[in-house]
Parts: C-alpha cells; structure tokens; sequence
C-alpha cells in the first residue's frame, strides 16, 4: 500500500451568496493565484492543499459550494461531513452580509453540531465601494460565537490567517485523533470531482 503522506485529514466548506469571493478565496489559498475571470461555480468543486501545524501533516479537501438557490440540494449535502465551514459575505454587498444568518440557519439544520465556523468579510481591499463596516462583522460574530477576519483574495489580506486559524480550532479540538482517510460519504462525492467550474 502507498505510504501516507498526511497525519490527518479535515474537510472544510466555503459558502455564502454567489459572487462573493469564495473561488477567489480557494485559489488564492490553494494556487496563490488570482483571477477575475472565474465564472459562477456549477453545484461544487474542491482542492487539496497539505499544510504542516503543531508538528502535524494535515491534508485540507476544501469544498467550494454553489451559492445560487438552484444548487441548494446539492451543496447542502456536503455540510454533514465538514469539520469547518466558513462563511463568506462581500463587504460592497449588503445583502451577501444580511444573508450570513440564512447561511448560519442552513449550518445549524444540516451540519455536524460541533462543526468548527468563520466568518469572512472579503474583498476589504475595495473600500472605498464598502457598505458592511467591519464592527457589524465583527458583532455578528460575536453574537454567533464565531470567529471573524476581513479577507481579499485579491490583495491575498488574511487569507492564509483565515485556513490557518480554521484548521488550528479543529486541531485544537481533536486532539490526538487518529489518522483518517476520507469519510465513506466523500467516496461517493469524489465521483464528482468537476462537476464544476469556478466562480468569483
């Protein structure tokens, strides 16, 4: 058998309205790369990026959902498995941030219950076109007992701090745990890997 090449293994959910970053926020973590060409992303897709903490190989499968309505069914159904789920609004669009709580409503009824959380504010590099200022961010979090960052995948601000941050919570919270290979429901999901393309 093919050696191992991770201690753990932790899958992690991007979502939030459709445009508010959540591609950009996966490539720029996965590829450091940003592009403005992306279009919407088609139900889900997903990357694979190791990273080293606290002296452990930890294997992150970042999911990238669907914000439409259309796709609900699908994305809703990757929420169970996910360890940490972050949420994206854009801070130029009130509505992305109003629609936090539908989101935060959607973690409660279909993820796991110590699921670990964020919220992110991205593109705080446009501001001069900003309407959501950081302190409503950040009550929100407060009120929800979230952790909060203001993020853009452009100016790459706090996005490694975001993945980071995320996945030492999880860590902190398993400790000791074993290694584990994908969940059984993630098998099946593999089949489809590219059922998409991407988003902005």
């Amino acid at each position: 058998m093919a050696k191992k090449t991770y201690d753990l293994l932790f899958k992690l959910l991007l979502i939030g309205d459709s445009g508010v970053g959540k591609t950009c926020i996966l490539f720029r973590f996965s590829d450091d790369a940003f592009t403005t060409t992306f279009i919407s992303t088609i139900g889900i897709d997903f990357k694979i990026k190791t990273v080293e903490l606290q002296g452990k190989k930890i294997k992150l499968q970042i999911w990238d959902t669907a914000g439409q309505e259309r796709f609900h069914t699908i994305t809703t159904s990757y929420y169970r498995g996910a360890m940490g789920i972050m949420l994206v609004y854009d801070i130029t669009n009130e509505k992305s941030f109003e629609n936090i709580v539908k989101w935060l409503r959607n973690i409660n009824e279909h993820a796991n219950e110590d699921v670990e959380k964020m919220i992110l504010g991205n593109k705080c590099d446009m501001d001069d076109k900003r309407v959501v200022g950081k302190s409503r961010g950040e009550g929100i979090a407060r009120e929800h007992n979230i952790s909060f960052l203001e993020t853009s995948a452009k100016a790459n601000i706090n996005i490694e701090k975001a993945f980071t941050d995320l996945t030492l919570s999880i860590l902190n919270k398993t400790p000791g745990r074993e290694p584990t290979d994908v969940p059984e429901k993630i098998n099946i999901d593999r089949k489809s890997d590219r059922l998409s393309n991407r988003c902005c």
